[in-house]
């Protein structure tokens, strides 16, 4: 095979790779929103679930229903905590209805749950418990170049392993480069962000159980060991086959999972969420 295009399809493949594991992670995590349809006197309404929020205000739930005569109501109670359930009615404007969630502090969490209602019909539109978490605002500048540098390491990552089953020329080219995204976007950024976030630059070992900061730093150490190997013996190029597999496992795990959160059981015990 031609080596030119040899090499396109490697790259085309580790792209795809790349590009389905970012996908699936995006969009199984906890942040992603909740979708759904529900039908009324035979209208079909789409509607999603929001479960997370960077505002400074009160979180908004909304819900299109051009239809005026259904009403609907939340159902709320912090996540982690003894609250006792508390209901609040929607706000009809135009054709949305729309919920408030009080404002939580910092990875503060609300379980929620929204209800339909017309001609004394319910429609219950999750019956798990929605959860949103609050954050602080990101720069759209930093995120997006956090989120760019993670592909390019996994895009890199993924590159190198082809390289060394396919026995190319360049692994250890493409080990540095990998190291070098990993880097700024998983060690640099990544802490950055956090501390947008929710006011703290490392929650994970040995400070905290963040799973996704201990991911990170779990891929990393398999990187740097798998340069190091290379850097000793450009010939060693199993090591950054395994560092691979153990980043693409970690684009496995859903995003956000295990991440900071407040536990409010460690407080008072509330009658009802405080606004």
């Amino acid at each position: 095979m031609n080596k030119r295009l040899k090499s396109f399809l490697l790259w085309a493949l580790a792209f795809l790779l790349t590009l389905a594991a970012a996908y699936y992670q995006r969009t199984t995590g906890p942040s992603y929103e909740i979708r759904g349809k529900v039908v009324i006197d035979g209208q079909t309404h789409k509607y999603k679930l929001i479960r997370t929020y960077d505002g400074s205000d009160n979180a908004p739930i909304e819900i299109t229903i051009p239809d005026e005569t259904v009403i609907g109501e939340l159902k709320l109670r912090r996540y982690k905590s003894f609250d006792e359930w508390s209901t609040t009615s929607m706000e009809r404007q135009g054709d949305k209805l729309i919920g408030s969630i009080p404002h939580q502090d910092m990875a503060g969490k609300v379980m929620y749950h929204v209800t339909l209602q017309k001609n004394g019909n319910s429609f219950l539109l999750n019956e798990e418990p929605a959860i949103i978490r609050f954050k602080g605002f990101v720069p759209r500048g930093t995120l997006w170049f956090h989120i760019i540098t993670i592909f390019l390491a996994m895009l890199f990552s993924t590159r190198t392993a082809l390289e060394v089953l396919f026995k190319g020329r360049y692994t250890y080219l493409y080990t540095w480069l990998t190291v070098i995204f990993l880097t700024i976007g998983g060690m640099i950024l990544g802490p950055v962000v956090q501390k947008y976030a929710f006011d703290a630059y490392w929650t994970g070992w040995p400070f905290g159980n963040d799973l996704t900061d201990n991911k990170s730093l779990l891929a990393f150490i398999f990187w740097l060991v798998a340069l190091g190997y290379q850097i000793w013996n450009k010939e060693k190029k199993v090591m950054a086959v395994v560092a691979a597999v153990v980043l693409l496992a970690v684009y496995m795990i859903p995003h956000s999972v295990l991440g900071s959160e407040i536990d409010y059981t460690k407080e008072e015990q509330q009658t009802e969420i405080q606004e």
